[in-house]
């Protein structure tokens, strides 16, 4: 039997770890190996147990999730799964939670009818975090041969998901004010979250970010963020436009994969879309949509990623131009303008 990813649950409530003990350990590949009520337990336990992958509360006494998570990431670094109330206030908390260093979040595990839906999502995250870097590539990624260098692009698309917002951010924050090609951002987000975020964003960066609302214009300068819980695609003919829509059939709301082929069709060759850091393949066909009309991709590498799964579907379908780093992305996006 494979090694079991050990982990670390934080919960004030005795309850509520436990019913984390009982949903994580229903898969045979996961541990937990002890459990903390307050931050100041969590950091001394993250030293002594050594665990593959921590899960916290944000509300605890004595020391909350925000500043454990903080203090984790200076003493011994461990992925964090944060758990989150989808609430205005509890966006807040947790991107503030994501800035100190915790990797994702997931709804808090309730007695309704999805309980065994979030379980299962849960633990997949779990597995997914804890996947060591480089364990299922067998060779370099193709890179697909560039037609041309990309001039000055008409828009930039930039999609992501697990590890996504801070990602999303570290780019933006690098870009000056009057960067000259609007910016759409498409990241799987609750719908509570998606305002928050953005208004994060417009706080941490030059460029002037709000959530993408029907109608809105595409311009220089500017980021719109397409809401959670709905659709977002791209529409207008010599001024673009973002369309809203509340279109079902799609596992993701936000679809990175509607997004982009609305890009493809709408403005084609004059599109650069960028994939990041997330789980699943979200994006790919897009993708293959916006290369096909002859837009530019690239995508982030794996030793950056949290999660190697959205770039490397696009990247292993021969998909894009160039594979970079995180921290190479703003510099290039800077040349091509």
């Amino acid at each position: 039997m494979a090694r079991q990813v050990r982990v670390l649950v934080v919960d004030d409530s005795a309850f509520y770890r436990k019913r984390i003990r009982q949903c994580l350990e229903q898969s045979p590949e996961i541990r937990v190996v002890g459990e903390a009520a307050d931050g100041a337990e969590a950091q001394r336990l993250n030293r002594e147990l050594a665990p593959d992958l921590v899960t916290m509360d944000v509300v605890m006494p004595v020391m909350d999730g925000i500043e454990a998570v903080r203090r984790l990431m200076r003493d011994r670094p461990v992925p964090v799964v944060m758990f989150s109330s989808f609430t205005r206030e509890g966006a807040r908390a947790t991107l503030e939670a994501l800035e100190a260093g915790a990797v994702d979040f997931v709804p808090k595990l309730s007695s309704a009818n999805d309980a065994e839906a979030a379980g299962c999502a849960l633990r997949e995250r779990v597995l997914e975090l804890t996947r060591r870097k480089g364990e299922a590539t067998a060779r370099p990624e193709p890179v697909a041969p560039a037609p041309r260098r990309p001039a000055r692009p008409r828009l930039l698309v930039i999609g992501a998901s697990t590890g996504g917002p801070m990602a999303v951010q570290q780019i933006l924050a690098a870009l000056p004010g009057d960067y000259p090609v609007p910016i759409l951002v498409v990241i799987h987000m609750p719908g509570t979250f998606t305002p928050a975020y953005a208004e994060r964003l417009d706080a941490a960066c030059a460029l002037q970010v709000r959530e993408a609302a029907d109608g809105l214009p595409l311009r220089p300068g500017q980021v719109l963020v397409a809401p959670g819980g709905r659709q977002t695609l791209v529409d207008g003919g010599a001024e673009l436009r973002v369309r809203v829509t509340d279109e079902a059939g799609q596992l993701y709301r936000p679809c990175l994969d509607l997004t982009l082929g609305s890009v493809a069709e709408r403005v084609g060759a004059d599109a650069l879309g960028v994939v990041l850091t997330g789980m699943g393949s979200d994006g790919l066909e897009g993708a293959r949509r916006l290369r096909a009309a002859g837009g530019h991709l690239w995508a982030q590498d794996e030793a950056s990623s949290v999660v190697y799964g959205m770039p490397a579907a696009v990247a292993r379908a021969g998909l894009v131009e160039r594979v970079l780093p995180l921290d190479a992305f703003a510099a290039q996006l800077r040349e091509i303008t």
